[in-house]
């Protein structure tokens, strides 16, 4: 079943952020842009290339006022373990949610039946607390941050936009449609 546009649902954990522990709940992540970028475990091998280049566009992000919120199933101690000893990892200045008890990831629809692991999903979550964007990978396929920062803008753009749609590869500045009866049949 699709979660685009529903609301994320009632959760409440601790995460490691900038050298803290600090308590996420749902309440938190309402009334900003935020992704959550969910991976199967610390201490691994694709997930510290993805988690790397999220650090390196974290600023772009921040600059659209969107929060990143990575998610797994390891603790928040394990979180700041990771932080402390990988230098892909030392480079995160986002939130790194610990979800033990799998409450976040079964409320997103990415825990792994059987095996207590996130699949590799992302979810963007508008101001209102609604998912307008989602995508699953497979186990060995990583995620493009860049690509990400195009779909968040692009998301941006028709929240502001009333009536205006972005096409295929969009990218900011570029035009946008106004689907309609005249459009029909001329693309």
């Amino acid at each position: 079943m699709s979660l685009i546009n529903t609301e994320i649902k009632p959760f409440a954990t601790q995460a490691f952020k900038e050298g803290k522990f600090v308590t996420v709940t749902d309440a938190d992540v309402k009334g900003k842009w935020a992704v959550f970028f969910f991976y199967p475990a610390d201490f691994t091998f694709v997930c510290p290339t993805e988690l790397e280049d999220m650090a390196d566009l974290y600023g772009e992000f921040q600059k659209l006022g969107v929060e990143i919120y990575s998610v797994s199933t390891d603790t928040h101690f394990s979180h700041k373990a990771w932080h402390d000893t990988s230098p892909a990892i030392g480079k995160i200045k986002y939130f790194m949610l610990g979800d033990a008890s799998g409450q976040i990831t079964n409320n997103f629809g990415v825990m792994r039946e059987g095996q207590g692991l996130a699949d590799r999903g992302t979810f963007l979550v508008d101001p209102q607390g609604v998912i307008q964007f989602m995508e699953v990978t497979a186990e060995g396929i990583g995620r493009n941050a860049s690509e990400l920062l195009r779909k968040v803008k692009a998301a941006q753009y028709v929240a502001a936009h009333p009536g205006e749609v972005c096409p295929a590869k969009w990218e900011e500045g570029e035009k946008t449609l106004a689907p309609s009866l005249d459009l029909v049949g001329k693309i």
